[in-house]
């Protein structure tokens, strides 16, 4: 509680600017540590057994090491956390919708580990997607430990975010306004401000141990040679979105594919994800890994290349579609790192194509320039992160005469995705699990009313060693259709509805005690967070109930929100003046 008073009185700017520049800097270290623990496995991987692959099967026998890496990544999450699977930031917008910011500890861990496996052995797969859930894990924690309010633990999620993405890229104002536009815009906060400190402060220690140096090389970029160029980067904006669209849904293809297969263990999938992406690699190496940088293996068609406008065309075409299926097999078979990276190599090699043309036209242009502009474009529409792209070109080739092809072409880019796909790359993932973040964004009831002014006393509750025969009686006796499962120690375990009593019925099983038929997987609603965040939960799903959890302990439950609360929150915000339309 003191805690609580020094974070609500003249105090608080100052307890922000400390929490920023502690989060600031552990995740600008958890980047550097991350991108070295990379480097490490890669050198195992490639230079140790995949020397020893290849004098005993011949040159390709390398392919064998992503899925020899698949496997240890599979068995790492499986027996470590289960939300360190994929891609890393639709895990911290889960945990920023439904937790309230609440992330384990222990995926920084786990997630350190399986992505540097995963990527350090040929995943393709990016680093910045796990960075994100590293350094959100690590604010989420900090919050966690000092008992923040909710709005103060979300704050720091996306400061460890922002700082992340500002040491990986020495990007400080597109990694600020990342973390603020792919994860804050639905939520309350604390204040900007904080994430901007930590951007910095993590941008500051990439700095002083790797210097100032942009990650790819952009001497050769240049300025539009000819204004009639615009209609070239017009065309390019909306072809990316195109593919952008197919990337999406071959990811979602790939996902729904490995999940239906039953027989294999789950943790075994990621195996056969890095076999096939091993067999691509056949074709080029760069298909393995994030695409760029340094590698244990000669580059053919990487991103750094692309940038320097080196390669043949023939090869950009290929790599396009390569690469797609490369990074949508290691995401859907259970593989562990981000799509930012992938988003950019894409979108580097259709830029690189449309550089091709430009230069047929108009001979002094750098094919390099279209790279990068697709490459930021590319994620902007898959992301809908216009701001965010448009300022991590200026910053990545400081070269502001790009800024009317970069806004015209990652603008156009974003709009059509939008027009095409109503998800983003990430909120789709979260739409499948019932949750709608975009939804969330547009929903405006009342802001200034608390989950603690409507939610409801609890009046009966089931214990899970009840009989399930004794449920019909129960429910006519409560009067209610669904009832929340608390054990012995008063812990809440879940929520058994007459639905899930008549499933239990119709599927002809032989069970006995409501604990083996309740839901357990549960949305919860802590008291500081406001309606509007949860809103979306009773309105637009079949949620009739949701338990509210103490912030401490999220197995206390201290009260109930109905779908009848709703309409209390709203005469309540009627009362206060606040009738914004939902």
């Amino acid at each position: 509680m003191k805690m609580k008073k020094i974070l609500a009185g003249k105090y608080a700017f100052l307890m922000a600017v400390v929490f920023a520049v502690t989060i600031g800097t552990g995740a600008g270290f958890g980047a550097l540590l991350f991108k070295k623990l990379i480097f490490y496995v890669q050198y195992l991987a490639f230079d140790l057994l995949g020397g020893i692959l290849e004098n005993t099967f011949g040159s390709w026998g390398f392919i064998f090491v992503p899925a020899i890496g698949g496997l240890l990544v599979g068995l790492v999450i499986y027996y470590g956390a289960r939300e360190a699977k994929g891609h890393g930031v639709p895990e911290v917008m889960d945990a920023m919708a439904n937790k309230g910011g609440r992330i384990r500890p222990k995926i920084v861990v786990v997630k350190t580990l399986a992505s540097a496996l995963c990527i350090g052995s040929g995943g393709s797969v990016g680093r910045e997607g796990p960075i994100v859930q590293i350094g959100s894990a690590l604010g989420s924690t900090v919050g966690q430990i000092l008992k923040l309010p909710t709005p103060w633990i979300r704050t720091l999620v996306a400061c460890g975010a922002a700082a992340g993405i500002s040491a990986t890229f020495n990007t400080p104002l597109a990694g600020a306004l990342f973390a603020y536009e792919l994860l804050m815009p639905s939520f309350a906060m604390i204040g900007f401000s904080s994430i901007v400190i930590s951007a910095v402060i993590g941008n500051v220690v990439a700095i002083h141990f790797l210097g100032r140096d942009s990650v790819f090389n952009m001497s050769g970029i240049a300025a539009m040679s000819d204004s009639r160029e615009l209609v070239i980067y017009v065309l390019l904006g909306l072809t990316v979105a195109l593919i952008g669209f197919l990337f999406v849904k071959a990811i979602n293809f790939s996902e729904d594919l490995f999940e239906s297969i039953k027989k294999i263990p789950e943790w075994l999938m990621p195996v056969f994800g890095g076999l096939i992406v091993g067999v691509l690699a056949l074709y080029s190496k760069d298909l393995m890994g994030v695409g760029y940088g340094d590698v244990p293996w000669k580059a053919m068609a990487s991103l750094d290349q692309a940038i320097d406008g080196t390669i043949p065309l023939k090869i950009l075409f290929f790599m396009v579609f390569l690469k797609i299926i490369a990074n949508a097999t290691t995401i859907g078979s259970g593989g562990s790192g981000g799509v930012f990276a992938p988003s950019l190599f894409i979108g580097g090699m259709v830029g690189g194509i449309f550089g091709y043309i430009a230069q047929f036209f108009f001979p002094d242009v750098h094919i390099g320039t279209y790279a990068i502009v697709g490459g930021g474009a590319f994620f902007a529409a898959v992301g809908r992160a216009p701001i965010t792209s448009i300022l991590m070109i200026l910053e990545l080739t400081r070269n502001y005469s790009l800024v009317v092809p970069v806004m015209i072409t990652v603008v156009l880019a974003n709009e059509m995705f939008r027009f095409i796909n109503k998800e983003t790359i990430y909120t789709e993932k979260l739409i499948r699990r019932g949750t709608d973040i975009l939804g969330m964004g547009t929903a405006r009831l009342a802001t200034g009313v608390k989950v603690e002014d409507i939610m409801l006393e609890i009046e009966s509750t089931i214990l899970p060693s009840t009989p399930i025969e004794d449920l019909p009686g129960i429910f006519k006796s409560t009067d209610h259709m669904g009832l929340l499962v608390v054990n012995e120690k008063d812990e809440l375990v879940g929520i058994v509805t007459h639905t899930d009593y008549d499933r239990y019925k119709a599927s002809g099983e032989n069970l006995s005690i409501v604990d083996e038929i309740c839901t357990k997987k549960l949305k919860k609603a802590y008291p500081d967070q406001t309606v509007n965040e949860i809103m979306n939960w009773g309105i637009n799903s079949d949620i009739a109930r949701i338990p509210v959890v103490s912030i401490e302990d999220d197995t206390k439950l201290i009260g109930i929100i109905r779908r009848e609360s709703f309409l209390r929150a709203w005469k309540m915000a009627y009362t206060k003046g606040e009738r914004s339309i939902l």
